[in-house]
């Protein structure tokens, strides 16, 4: 196989990236959470356009990338044009590479790839979004009350959306999948049915 790319966007906690790692792995692609380069600018501190044109792959194997601190940096960070910029050519090269290539974010539908073979918007209430981050973020031992999650979460949400350089919103012709009350294997099996119609074969 050539290239082919699949886009998956969607806002915090909605399960794109859990739906991400599953079709990558059931069809064999190579994936790329797009939200860790920019937590990592955000996490690396200082000025972020210098830390986007100088990210490795060390500062994307950072375990606090994860935290809500980290989380909250990112979507500031991604307001810069100048820090998107930098950034664009990594995942576009990304996902043209031979083999196929999953990218999930909030831009990659709408500015990344806009060409991309397959475009899905994964989406979910904001009360189930800030219930499933705040269980992670117990995980990891932050503290945190389910209401601070959930403020936190429409606040970023509200800058992700509001943001002059690639809003965050659904393509034209993104398929819609929302989790607020389908199980993972659901969620998964409805986006590998649009890859496999757009591939033209059975391929699972």
């Amino acid at each position: 196989m050539t290239s082919f790319t699949v886009a998956i966007d969607g806002p915090a906690a909605a399960g794109k990236g859990t739906l991400s790692r599953a079709v990558a792995e059931r069809f064999g692609f190579a994936h790329l959470d797009t939200g860790l380069l920019y937590r990592a600018v955000g996490a690396k501190g200082g000025d972020p356009v210098r830390a986007a044109q100088t990210l490795s792959a060390a500062d994307l194997g950072r375990g606090d990338l994860r935290s809500a601190g980290a989380g909250e940096a990112a979507s500031k960070v991604a307001a810069i044009p100048e820090v998107r910029a930098a950034l664009v050519r990594f995942q576009q090269d990304f996902a043209r590479q031979p083999g196929g290539a999953v990218l999930d974010g909030r831009d990659i539908g709408t500015v990344i790839c806009p060409d991309a073979e397959v475009k899905l918007y994964v989406t979910a209430s904001d009360e189930v979004r800030a219930h499933r981050r705040w269980l992670e973020l117990r995980a990891q031992g932050d503290v945190i009350t389910e209401a601070q999650v959930l403020d936190d979460l429409r606040a970023r949400d509200a800058r992700d959306t509001a943001r002059a350089t690639a809003p965050l919103r659904p393509a034209a012709d993104a398929v819609l999948i929302d989790t607020t009350e389908l199980s993972i294997d659901t969620a998964v099996e409805k986006a590998c049915e649009a890859i496999k119609r757009r591939m033209g074969q059975g391929r699972g």
